[in-house]
């Protein structure tokens, strides 16, 4: 692998930076938004996951006694 001198790197990562395209701050808003939205949905599924699991282990507990 050939060794690039420093100010051919430097015009390279410029070249790249470049070719970056930002999102804008709408596209940012929606994909934050969908992303809270579905780590809501995910905790009150896993939250009711949680408490069907728990009533079956105390049901299967309390049949022993």
């Amino acid at each position: 692998m050939a060794k690039t001198n420093p100010a051919q790197f430097v015009r390279q990562v410029r070249q790249e930076i470049n070719r970056i395209t930002w999102a804008t701050r709408r596209e940012t808003m929606y994909a934050s938004l969908s992303v809270l939205v579905m780590a809501i949905i995910a905790s009150l599924f896993f939250l009711l996951v949680d408490l069907l699991l728990s009533n079956v282990v105390q049901f299967l507990l309390g049949l022993g006694s």
